[in-house]
């Protein structure tokens, strides 16, 4: 037997639609700029009962923090408490007051956050045609801080997949496509609307907190969506501005049929200007849709505003 031979991204995505351009030369936020006053709107309307949910997992957390392999856990420390005023070395202030102060050290993309759309890149450019070398020290160009700065609001849509397919977290490597999305929303009872921001539940991110971590890790491969050419021109054409995941890299680690390494990571948000929030937490808001079936609501986010960062942690709330 031969040995599977991996196709150039390149390769793969020659035929893949680009919206570089469409919002002029200077873009930096992609289809966020599908988010008008109108989607504003229609978000705010889908707010029927005034319950709020954020989306945001803890960081640092005593279980640990789900992170990519290779990615170094959380670090927070003190460096001002009680203790430096029990040994006669906390600063004195008029008033006698004490304090406590901190530091965290901890990856950017270590958190629930959002990426850049100059996060990724293949043939030296990165989104909006802009050269790959406006990466290098910083990203001079798409990166975290104009997403940050503008924000992101309006019609939230989640479509819970594992619940769908009756399990309480998807397999490792287990795979949907815009297909099963659309077979999962009609099963709730909703439609995907055009310019909806799209929230999926797999149940991951969830898993790691009543995993073991060697378990979570082991032969490490996260469900997610698959490409295809039909699924980029699904959201193209459908206008998605944001995909909201609780898995660590929003689709499956590796395309089954190419060999590919997060193949969509290009196609929707290097190309079509999607952005990707990850890591978060959807376990609390999945069970309150499910008990009440509302599952639209207004949704709202604007990352840290990291100059220069390829992501930002974000705690995104939603209002239903």
């Amino acid at each position: 037997m031969t040995e599977k031979t991996v196709p150039h991204v390149h390769d793969l995505l020659k035929d893949s639609p680009k919206n570089w351009g469409k919002w002029g030369p200077d873009d930096e936020v992609g289809a966020l700029n599908y988010l008008t006053g109108v989607e504003v709107l229609q978000g705010i309307a889908e707010v029927k009962q005034g319950k709020t949910f954020t989306l945001q997992v803890r960081i640092g957390d005593p279980k640990g923090d789900p992170v990519w392999p290779g990615r170094s856990q959380a670090r927070r420390m003190n460096i001002m408490d009680r203790g430096h005023y029990n040994c006669g070395k906390g600063p004195h202030f008029p008033g006698s007051y004490e304090y406590a102060d901190d530091v965290m050290f901890f990856h950017l993309q270590g958190s629930t956050q959002y990426d850049a759309l100059g996060h990724v890149w293949y043939d030296d450019q990165i989104w909006n045609g802009y050269d790959a070398d406006t990466t290098i020290g910083s990203l001079a160009k798409a990166s975290v801080a104009p997403i940050g700065e503008r924000g992101v609001v309006g019609r939230g849509i989640l479509i819970d997949m594992a619940r769908y397919r009756g399990k309480d977290v998807l397999d490792a490597g287990e795979t949907f496509n815009h297909l099963d999305l659309m077979s999962a929303a009609k099963a709730q009872g909703v439609t995907i609307n055009k310019r909806d921001i799209l929230i999926i539940r797999t149940g991951w991110i969830g898993s790691f907190y009543y995993r073991e971590s060697e378990e979570f890790y082991k032969d490490f491969i996260e469900p997610g969506l698959t490409y295809s050419p039909e699924l980029v021109q699904w959201f193209q054409e459908m206008e998605i501005p944001n995909i909201v995941t609780d898995t660590i890299a929003n689709e499956v680690t590796v395309d089954p049929v190419s060999g590919v390494a997060l193949p969509l990571h290009n196609a929707l948000m290097r190309n079509l200007g999607i952005t990707l929030t990850e890591i978060a937490l959807l376990d609390p808001l999945a069970e309150d849709c499910a008990a009440d079936n509302q599952w639209t609501f207004l949704y709202t986010a604007a990352p840290l505003k990291v100059v220069g960062g390829t992501g930002a942690p974000v705690n995104p709330i939603v209002i239903k």
